[in-house]
C-alpha cells in the first residue's frame, strides 16, 4: 500500500500552522520520526512471535490492518497538532510492523540485513534526486499512480485467480516506490517547514520505504534460491 493511494492533503498545504523550523531542524524531525517507526518495527520483529500473528483469522487481520492504517492516515492528515499526527503515524507503523514480522521470518537474517542496507542506500539516493530534480518527479507522479494501481490489479488476479507470481512485478514495484520516495521527499521540502508537517511527511515516506524494502527482500530471496 503506497502513501499516494492513501492520498492526503499534507503536501498541498501552503499555510504555516505552527512555528517554522530551519531546514536542518525540519529534516532532523523527519529523520527522527522515520527512525522511530523503524525502531518500533524492529522491536516488533524481535519480540512478537510470528505464530501470534498467523494464528489470527486472515480476514480479521486484514480488516484490522486496513482500519488501523486508514485511521492513522486520517489522523495525521487532518491534525495540525504534531502529537496527534505522531499518534496517527503509529497507527500506520504498528500494522506495517506485523506484516514485516511475518515476512522477515521467512528469510535468513543476513539476507534481511542486506535488504536493509540496499533499501537505505536507494532511499538516500532517491532523496538526493528528489531534491535536485523535483520537477521531474512531479511530472511522473500520475504515471507512478497509474502504474501502482495496475500492478495491484495484476497481482490480485495472479494470487486469487491464476495462483502464480510474476517476479518481474517486484522490479516494477521497486521502480515505482523509488519514484515515490523522490516525489514525496521533494514535496516534503516544498511545504511550510513546521513540526507537524515534518511528522506527516515522514509518515508518507515511511510507507514508501517499507514497501520498497519488502520488494527488495523478495528479489534477494528469489535470487538466493
Amino acid at each position: 500500500m503506497g502513501s499516494d493511494l492513501l492520498e492526503s492533503d499534507v503536501f498541498s498545504r501552503t499555510a504555516a500552522d505552527g512555528e517554522i523550523l530551519s531546514d536542518g531542524l525540519y529534516n532532523l524531525a523527519m529523520g527522527l520520526t522515520l527512525c522511530w517507526g523503524f525502531a518500533v518495527n524492529w522491536w516488533m520483529v524481535k519480540n512478537i512471535p510470528v505464530s501470534a500473528i498467523t494464528g489470527v483469522d486472515v480476514r480479521l487481520f486484514l480488516l484490522g490492518y486496513f482500519a488501523s492504517c486508514l485511521f492513522g492516515v486520517y489522523l495525521f492528515n487532518k491534525s495540525k497538532d504534531p502529537l496527534v499526527s505522531f499518534i496517527g503515524y503509529n497507527f500506520v507503523v504498528v500494522p506495517f510492523g506485523l506484516v514485516l514480522n511475518v515476512v522477515v521470518a521467512r528469510y535468513d537474517p543476513a539476507l534481511v540485513l542486506e535488504a536493509v542496507r540496499i533499501t537505505g542506500m536507494v532511499t538516500v539516493g532517491m532523496m538526493v534526486m528528489g531534491s535536485l530534480f523535483p520537477e521531474f518527479f512531479r511530472r511522473i507522479h500520475t504515471a507512478l499512480t497509474m502504474a501502482l494501481l495496475l500492478v495491484i490489479v495484476i497481482e490480485l488476479v495472479d494470487i486469487f485467480i491464476l495462483h502464480k507470481q510474476r517476479g518481474i512485478l517486484d522490479w516494477v514495484v521497486v521502480l515505482i516506490f523509488c519514484g515515490y520516495i523522490g516525489y514525496d521527499w521533494g514535496r516534503a521540502n516544498n511545504i511550510p517547514k513546521t513540526l507537524d508537517n515534518a511528522v506527516d511527511s515522514a509518515a508518507a515516506l515511511y510507507m514508501d520505504i517499507i514497501n520498497l524494502f519488502l520488494r527488495i527482500l523478495r528479489i534477494l530471496g528469489r535470487r538466493r534460491r
